[in-house]
């Protein structure tokens, strides 16, 4: 090299070349040295000894620009603005994140029926199977698999809700504070599709970039330019994209300084024709899966956000309350509700319920004296995905009327898994729904496409919202078909007796505070079918007495309902309150606030119940009316 003598031991045979730009000059070989101005060559490509001024300056000041990258990546993404926040609030991330169950396979229609069906500790059973079988952490996506092989590009879906963009927002603050992804990639971009969907005109992927951080796009295209193999993409919210042309149709573009509109420069770095040996994880509902998988490159890996398990739930909590004693109220209080703990896999209705019961304490409820409605909780949730999650939420009363027949029909035909030709026939853009599922199954040489609600409870809630929402003729004549007539005992019932979860999410909707919010989105619940529904709930108690296996069915009607001077003339001519059977803990809050009513209780029948001291101790307040408890082979539970 210019200005450096080296000596140099070789064997034998010795040889020396010059780089492209360089000169070898009269070099001499004299006892097997080299002595001269001479520039080696390492038998490794990638290893330099060396690097000229200019290389070194450059790489200097690229790392220069990354560490600024980092420092502001974690003074941005350490905070989280949540759906409540007023201007100038937030929370630490490290207060609200929770590792969520992660899995890399896709699971049959089994799998996924049990999912949906199953509820409370059945539905706990269910996660914790897959947990322990198959959950990786966020360190791991992009690990090598079975084979060897390593992705060059991760899916990660997830419903809505389901913290997707959450798990985006830590990844970023782990990689820019050094604890996650450390030594394999140098530096990481994170692209918000509903940003992309703002940007007008053309522009190149620096330019694209800069509009998402603080960097320029000078010193952006510096980075680009900087080990692309070390470099991760994080492209937010795939569904949300907006194609404006066909993505079959657009013209490649592979220069990194080319310009186009931002929805093709995306896509060419989804494909790959750009920065190809970079890496990529693209988060997205399952509704634009599939089209994902084939723009995206290979090789591919599929991995899904499940929710919370059990575990992620209570440990959300905890986080939430900062506060051992209210950590432990809340979490019971809600465990015990097997619709509840359910729903609180979805990270979001976490947060709702944590938020309300947070709230209660605020004004000095106790909150031990029992949580919002269920319905109340759902509607919640429903809002929140309208608000945040869904484009051209304008159109509420029609998606939520869509959603509500199909729901029905699955209802009818007691299906959960619905087929593609009934959900278009039904739904106008089954693709752009936050509250649907879709989902691909393999049949022998070919896919078969199918929807579902995220579970269960909520094709039960939307059938509910349907019947309520409908004209007061067709309202009527819909829950008059429900209720029927049993011809032997001349009572009241269910028909079809699985619709009865879908009675109660009716009269929860029936609450004034519910009808408030539902009217704040242009919906409204007609006098005529909360005149109905009432008339029914009161005739169907006035054989209480005499028709015992009904009673909790009716009392969770008059909670959901929770609408105090009516429940007092529902309850006031009941004697006899007959709980027999299994009695679960939101069972014995829903005995306490009917019972509460009631002018004298001349028997408490808790004949085959479980009952812990705490069962009891929930309803000692309204000891004082009951006259007689009986106890016929009852289990007492000691905690």
């Amino acid at each position: 090299m210019d200005g450096f003598n080296k000596h140099h031991s070789a064997g034998p045979n010795v040889s020396a070349a010059a780089q492209s730009g360089s000169q070898i000059t009269a070099p001499v070989l004299t006892n097997n040295t080299i002595t001269g101005h001479v520039n080696i060559i390492h038998n490794t490509p990638s290893s330099t000894l060396f690097r000229p001024p200019s290389e070194t300056t450059q790489t200097s000041a690229t790392c220069s620009v990354i560490l600024k990258y980092q420092k502001q990546i974690c003074s941005e993404y350490q905070c989280v603005t949540e759906y409540n926040s007023l201007p100038g609030e937030h929370v630490l991330l490290s207060e609200r994140y929770t590792q969520p169950l992660i899995l890399q396979r896709h699971r049959g229609q089994k799998e996924r029926e049990e999912e949906i069906r199953s509820s409370g500790e059945s539905f706990q059973k269910v996660l914790s199977a897959r947990s322990s079988d198959d959950s990786v952490h966020l360190n791991s996506l992009f690990d090598p698999d079975g084979h060897g092989i390593r992705p060059s590009a991760v899916i990660l879906q997830g419903n809505s809700g389901n913290g997707k963009s959450f798990t985006v927002q830590k990844i970023m603050m782990d990689w820019a504070s050094g604890d996650l992804y450390k030594g394999r990639f140098d530096v990481v971009f994170h692209l918000k599709c509903k940003e992309i969907n703002r940007i007008c005109g053309i522009k190149s992927l620096a330019e694209i970039l800069s509009c998402s951080c603080s960097l320029t796009s000078d010193q952006i295209s510096q980075v680009l330019q900087h080990s692309p193999e070390k470099m991760l993409f994080i492209i937010d919210g795939f569904d949300e994209l907006r194609l404006t042309q066909d993505i079959n149709d657009m013209s490649p573009h592979t220069d990194l300084l080319q310009k186009a509109p931002a929805e093709v420069i995306l896509c060419d770095l989804l494909r790959g024709r750009i920065l190809p040996e970079s890496f990529l994880l693209v988060t997205s509902r399952s509704t634009a899966t599939d089209t994902l998988s084939k723009l995206l490159k290979g090789p591919q890996r599929f991995s899904e956000i499940m929710g919370f398990s059990e575990k992620g739930v209570e440990e959300y909590f905890q986080k939430f309350f900062q506060n051992e004693e209210l950590f432990r109220k809340a979490y019971t209080l809600v465990k015990t509700n097997e619709t509840l703990i359910t729903a609180c896999s979805i990270p979001v209705v976490c947060w709702i319920i944590c938020t309300t019961i947070k709230e209660r304490l605020k004004t000095d409820a106790d909150v031990t004296s029992g949580l919002e409605t269920t319905t109340s909780i759902y509607i919640d949730f429903v809002c929140t995905l309208l608000k945040h999650h869904c484009q051209g939420s304008s159109q509420s009363k029609t998606l939520l009327r869509s959603l509500g027949q199909l729901a029905e029909r699955g209802m009818l035909e007691q299906q959960v898994l619905l087929d593609e030709k009934s959900v278009y026939e039904t739904v106008s853009d089954p693709a752009g729904n936050p509250f649907l599922c879709k989902i691909l199954f393999k049949r022998r040489i070919h896919q078969e496409t199918m929807f579902s609600f995220m579970h269960l409870s909520f094709q039960e809630f939307f059938t509910a919202l349907y019947y309520v929402l409908l004209d007061e003729e067709e309202s009527q004549r819909k829950f008059t078909q429900l209720f029927s007539i049993d011809e032997k005992s001349s009572h009241y019932d269910i028909c079809p007796a699985h619709f009865s979860a879908v009675v109660q999410f009716a009269f929860g909707l029936l609450n004034k505070d519910v009808r408030r919010t539902l009217e704040e989105h242009g919906l409204v619940v007609h006098l005529k079918t909360q005149t109905h529904l009432k008339e029914w709930i009161l005739k169907m108690g006035q054989n209480n007495d005499v028709y015992p296996s009904k009673a909790l069915f009716y009392l969770h009607c008059l909670y959901e309902l929770h609408e105090e001077d009516f429940v007092k003339r529902a309850m006031e001519t009941w004697k006899i309150i007959d709980a027999f059977g299994k009695l679960s803990r939101t069972d014995v809050w829903v005995l306490l606030y009917c019972s509460q009513f009631c002018q004298c209780i001349e028997e408490l029948g808790l004949s085959q119940c479980r009952l812990s001291s705490e069962d009891f101790r929930i309803i000692l307040p309204v000891y004082h009316k009951i006259k007689k408890v009986s106890l016929k082979h009852t289990r007492f539970i000691r905690l």
